[in-house]
């Protein structure tokens, strides 16, 4: 799949989705940077040692994303060589997918949440492992709790791992949920040290209906590419 929106890398346009996604990301993982800030006695809440928990955790997470975006885009290259037309289903079910989360991220249609319950088994298995990493007072832990954080149901990742399975190369995959997950981080790390005129401006309805709207062109645009290349071929 050609991903790249009018001209710029397909890295960018994730960057982006992740940041103007970002007021969903407050509230999946705003509490928990509270929590990790608070974990730490008062005599020792020193700010480098807090930024220290909070990059640890969202070191965790980001490579929890890019562990899932290469494993789908394995899945994505092994149906693309068994068959070549599932190729262009897996693009157009992308574009789709993309269409959804600007749907969720304007408050215009909350759809992803029932996407998200399919995953809420996998997050069955995986939450109490989180128990292992708390208290957390050490970089390691916050890693790891970040690291099993990262399996939460988010209709967003889900609709950005979907991208990744059309791209279908392992690498890009996970290069593509890197990118997106490092575009969370600025609104997360804000929300961890209350940053809230940041949060404030995310949770904006016009700031969200403008990223809304940046997102169906985009996945639009993806529609129109595939629909030219099929006119063609």
């Amino acid at each position: 799949m050609d991903p790249s929106i009018f001209g710029f890398s397909p890295y960018v346009a994730a960057f982006v989705f992740g940041l103007l996604g970002g007021a969903h990301c407050i509230g999946m993982c705003g509490g928990i940077m509270g929590a990790l800030t608070f974990s730490v006695p008062p005599e020792l809440r020193l700010p480098h040692r807090v930024l220290g928990l909070l990059l640890g955790f969202n070191a965790g997470r980001i490579v929890s994303y890019m562990v899932v975006g290469a494993l789908v885009g394995l899945v994505g290259a092994g149906l693309s060589h068994a068959l070549d037309s599932i190729a262009l289903v897996l693009r157009v079910v992308a574009a789709f997918m993309l269409i959804l989360m600007a749907l969720y991220i304007a408050n215009w249609w909350k759809g992803l949440v029932r996407i998200e319950a399919v995953g809420s088994h996998v997050w069955g298995v995986v939450a109490p492992v989180a128990k292992r990493f708390m208290p957390v007072v050490r970089a390691g832990q916050a890693f790891g709790l970040g690291a099993v954080w990262g399996w939460m149901p988010c209709g967003l990742i889900y609709s950005m791992l979907a991208w990744s399975l059309s791209i279908a190369e392992p690498l890009q995959g996970a290069a593509l949920m890197g990118a997106f997950g490092l575009g969370t981080l600025p609104t997360v790390l804000a929300t961890g040290v209350a940053a809230r005129r940041i949060s404030g401006w995310i949770r904006n309805p016009a700031t969200r209906t403008v990223a809304a709207l940046l997102i169906i062109s985009f996945a639009t645009w993806q529609l129109w590419h595939l629909q030219t290349m099929g006119t063609m071929n």
